[in-house]
């Protein structure tokens, strides 16, 4: 799979302590065992050229207090509050002063942020997406960006889950209706 690095963006999904490390409290094992991977991805698009995106899944306390019917804290219990040390980036990640951040507050990363507008503002139409959890954030970040004709790319073995037919589940849809699925050995920059 080829991808010109002056338009290509990794976009590093919520690999954050709340999520890929053991005290963490949502902490998947998997999510845990792709840090490694996502940091080989990063470095290698860095390498390339390419820009590189990392996202935070951050809550304040009072998020969801008044709201109708959404409610992560419901469905999951508190996680990722926000300036906690959940809610940073994992410690094996080479964040740089150059990556931007992404500070979202729902599932898609895209929801009222600025991630559209920095990947407008240098000119970025391919996006290689990697990170936790695989049918979570990362499948309604990679949806956002295909109805925003990006072209999303999940990269298979870069990303967490909670069980391993969440993760397929994920990439098959993906795969079928609006991106596109790679592994980091099918990846080529040119």
């Amino acid at each position: 799979m080829h991808f010109d690095p002056d338009s290509t963006a990794v976009v590093v999904v919520d690999v954050q302590n709340g999520f890929c490390h053991p005290d963490g409290s949502l902490h998947a094992p998997a999510s845990e065992e792709v840090v490694a991977d996502v940091a080989d991805v990063v470095s290698e698009a860095r390498d390339a050229g390419a820009s590189v995106v990392y996202t935070r899944d951050v809550h304040p306390p009072e998020q969801f207090e008044g709201n109708h019917y959404y409610d992560e804290f419901d469905r999951w219990g508190e996680h990722v509050l926000e300036d906690s040390w959940e809610a940073r980036l994992h410690a094996d990640l080479d964040v740089r002063e150059q990556d931007h951040i992404v500070e979202k507050h729902t599932y898609d990363a895209f929801y009222r942020t600025d991630l559209e507008g920095y990947l407008d503002a240098h000119k970025i139409d391919d996006l290689l997406i990697c990170g936790t959890l695989a049918n979570v954030c990362v499948l309604h970040t990679a949806g956002s960006a295909g109805l925003r004709d990006y072209r999303p790319a999940l990269i298979e073995d870069a990303l967490g889950y909670i069980e391993e037919d969440h993760k397929q589940y994920a990439v098959e849809h993906a795969d079928f209706l609006f991106g596109e699925v790679t592994t980091k050995d099918e990846i080529e920059f040119e």
